[in-house]
């Protein structure tokens, strides 16, 4: 997400104390990147998070903050994409729904809308509609590795796993080395109980990333689903 650019002063004139409005917006569009970057991305890619106190207000305030910037401007599509987002990390589901719905009414080729639709339908455990929404998304762009790793997901969900892994091994030749992919691969791996090629990849995640705590809570669950496996 590209941040605003702040003006340079005229070359020669001395810097003007910016007002307080300019250091509040300034304030909560840093608050935003740092959900973004923070959050957002591991929604993006199907992880689960658990919000402490500090976290769930500053979702809040970016809420409020999102909530007037789309009254004073109904029109400002990427505005009502950010708002939607913020509802669905605080949990609002249907009033996200009512972002996205909008924006695409506007413009159905609109890939935020669609990605961010998809992720709200996966939470919800819809994973066709999911499915459809991040089929949207790899038409619109082919090349952007996240909505191939979130068909993966649906289609996980589905338990269609040979779709599945189809479509991770194809984000992971747009991505490679990327350790949440690697990850989402031996979840398939692991919803089909093939535990031993699963731990594979689980280790595979974290040599690439050996602080991922996804991947070594996975292979804490897996040690004894093996060994019980091999036992039989």
């Amino acid at each position: 997400m590209e941040t605003e650019k702040i003006p340079q002063e005229v070359e020669g004139k001395t810097a003007k104390k910016q007002p307080r409005t300019f250091k509040k917006r300034t304030s909560v569009l840093l608050l935003l990147i740092t959900l973004i970057i923070s959050v957002g991305t591991g929604y993006a890619l199907g992880h689960l998070y658990f919000w402490n106190d500090l976290d769930m207000k500053r979702v809040k305030e970016q809420l409020a903050y999102y909530k007037e910037e789309v009254r004073k401007d109904p029109a400002n599509l990427q505005n009502r994409i950010v708002l939607g987002y913020t509802y669905f990390l605080k949990g609002d589901n249907e009033k996200a729904i009512k972002e996205f719905d909008f924006v695409l009414e506007q413009d159905k080729n609109y890939y935020d809308a669609h990605y961010n639709l998809g992720l709200v339908f996966l939470d919800e455990e819809r994973y066709n509609e999911a499915l459809i929404e991040f089929e949207k998304t790899v038409k619109i762009a082919p090349k952007d590795f996240k909505g191939h790793v979130q068909m993966g997901i649906a289609y996980r969900g589905l338990k269609e796993f040979d779709n599945a892994t189809k479509a991770l091994e194809l984000a992971n030749k747009l991505a490679p080395t990327n350790s949440d992919i690697i990850y989402q691969i031996g979840m398939v791996a692991e919803a089909k109980g093939d535990y031993e090629d699963a731990i594979l990849i689980y280790k595979d995640a974290l040599a690439y990333d050996p602080l991922y705590t996804d991947a070594v809570d996975a292979l804490d669950r897996l040690k004894d689903k093996d060994t019980k496996a091999k036992g039989e």
